[in-house]
Order: C-alpha cells, then structure tokens, then sequence
C-alpha cells in the first residue's frame, strides 16, 4: 500500500511516539468495533486523521514546516486509515454465501 507524504509524516509521527501509538490503536478498534463494515470505519478514521493533522501542524515538527511550505490543503488520509485498521484489528468474518438448494 502506497501512503501519500502527509500519510506517511503522520504515520511515522505515530509509530515513534509510543503514547500518540497507543491512543491511536485504541481509536482504531473503536472505530472497528462501531462501523458496519471496514469501509465505514474507514471514512470515520480518514476524518479524524486528517484533523490531527491538522492540529499536529500548528505545534509539532515536521508537520509545522510541511504546512509552511506546502499549506494545508485537504489531503486524503483513507489509505493511512485503512492500513491502520488491517494493522490492528483482527479480520472480519466473511459473510456466508448462501447456500445452493438441489
């Protein structure tokens, strides 16, 4: 899976702070476990991602200097969201196929 730049800044922020890591596994499951289906939780983690992101920019480097230089234009954060999900949820179950009457 191919992360864009302000996925991976994000994600290598995550993965080197163990405490912003074990906020954002808890956030993840809970999400997992509130969602339907991956695809929600999904587009439930992509928003609150991309307002850490946000937020990461005003105080933390190196968000602050990739705002000053780039801005702060809306940038997708569903691949980070779905690679985090794969990463620390167990899978689904698939549903089951209906069975065939002879």
């Amino acid at each position: 899976m191919s992360l864009n730049r302000s996925e991976q800044t994000l994600c290598d922020y995550v993965m080197q702070h163990p405490e912003e890591r074990h906020f954002w596994q808890q956030k993840v499951r809970d999400a997992a476990q509130q969602s339907a289906d991956d695809h929600a939780a999904a587009r439930r983690l992509e928003a609150d991602l991309w307002a850490y992101h946000v937020e990461r920019s005003g105080v933390v480097e190196p968000f602050r200097s990739n705002a000053a230089r780039e801005g702060l234009a809306r940038t997708s954060m569903r691949n980070l969201a779905e690679y985090l999900l794969r990463l620390w949820t167990a899978p689904r179950p698939k549903p089951a196929r209906p069975r065939a009457e002879n």
